[in-house]
């Protein structure tokens, strides 16, 4: 798979630093004995963040893909690109 700068993956970096930070204060809370289930609420949020940055991420790969596609002209090839990436992500469901 190419690689592609990175500026094209702000929302996903802003996304990711933000899970960052609440895993900051996750440790912070299990090292002070925090109740369990503030804990697993946090970890809950955090969770949804790393999905919404995945999302973020697939979806660009997505457009990236099918502009390349459009422009080469290499259009089975992005299908079975894509195909694999959707079985990939269908495993970590």
């Amino acid at each position: 798979m190419e690689n592609h700068s990175h500026h094209k993956h702000d929302e996903a970096l802003k996304i990711l630093k933000t899970a960052r930070g609440q895993i900051d204060g996750i440790i912070r809370m299990i090292e002070d004995g925090r109740y369990c289930i503030d804990i697993s609420t946090q970890l809950l949020a955090v969770i949804s963040l790393l999905k919404k940055a995945n999302t973020s991420v697939v979806n660009r790969h997505i457009e990236t893909c099918v502009r390349e596609a459009a422009k080469t002209g290499e259009v089975d090839e992005k299908i079975k690109e894509l195909e694999t990436l959707m079985k990939y992500i269908e495993k970590s469901l």
